[in-house]
């Protein structure tokens, strides 16, 4: 049996199956990119939950295999060089599971790096930005006086959702007739601007004709289902 005794997170999150993937999470727009990759590609796993609202991620057991704090991070007892490999960024963890399984990433140099690119895409803005929009719209912002920000981060989001309508205009997916991480990457977070942040008439979402047919073509997929739901949430 994989013994994972040096990774100090094992502590406060024991494996029950240390010969599958450790993952640590919660199904935020950033966890749900590495659990439905997980439910795609069909590698064993084994789910734990990373309690934000309660500060886990910032406790030692964490910082030692994240020191930045967020989820979601990863433990493959199986690694590339035949012992087990600790990852954090959810970006470079779907970049390794891709790899890992030669799934949901292109084969050919031309194709793999534009698949990047769009990953990058969602990791460099989709997400810093949709999150501010969460901030201000739903959460602690909302209350602020000053709704400059929030119309500084809706009206880039907007753009944005802008830029995947056009690329998404003669295609069904962001790399044309194949499903890949760069579509895994930004599934979560367009659902959970319209949907958890209820910031769609914000962005003007339903002027939008490719992005939401997009949208319901990736949540029909049965393993895109079972990943937004996973780890469980508290309660």
């Amino acid at each position: 049996m994989t013994d994972l005794s040096a990774f100090p997170i094992t502590r406060r999150w024991p494996a029950q199956h240390p010969d599958r993937i450790q993952l640590y999470g919660l199904p935020t727009p950033n966890g749900v990119k590495v659990s439905i990759m997980l439910e795609e590609t069909g590698l064993p796993y084994e789910p734990h939950l990373v309690n934000i609202m309660q500060n886990e991620s910032w406790t030692p057991e964490f910082l030692s295999l994240n020191p930045n704090g967020k989820i979601p991070a990863i433990i493959d007892p199986n690694g590339p060089e035949g012992t087990p490999i600790a990852l954090f960024e959810s970006g470079a963890i779907l970049v390794y599971l891709a790899e890992k399984t030669g799934k949901f990433l292109p084969a050919g140099a031309t194709a793999r790096y534009e698949t990047l690119q769009w990953v990058f895409f969602q990791m460099a803005a989709i997400g810093p930005m949709f999150g501010q929009v969460g901030f201000f719209h739903k959460f602690a912002g909302k209350d602020y006086e000053d709704k400059r920000p929030l119309k500084r981060y809706a009206d880039e989001s907007k753009r944005l959702l802008g830029v995947l309508e056009g690329r998404l205009a003669d295609r069904p997916w962001i790399m044309g007739e194949e499903y890949t991480i760069a579509d895994i990457a930004c599934l979560g977070w367009v659902r959970n601007l319209v949907g958890f942040y209820g910031a769609g008439e914000l962005v003007d979402y339903d002027s939008l004709k490719n992005v939401p047919a997009w949208l319901e073509r990736g949540l029909a997929r049965p393993a895109v289902q079972r990943g937004l739901d996973i780890p469980k949430r508290p309660g």
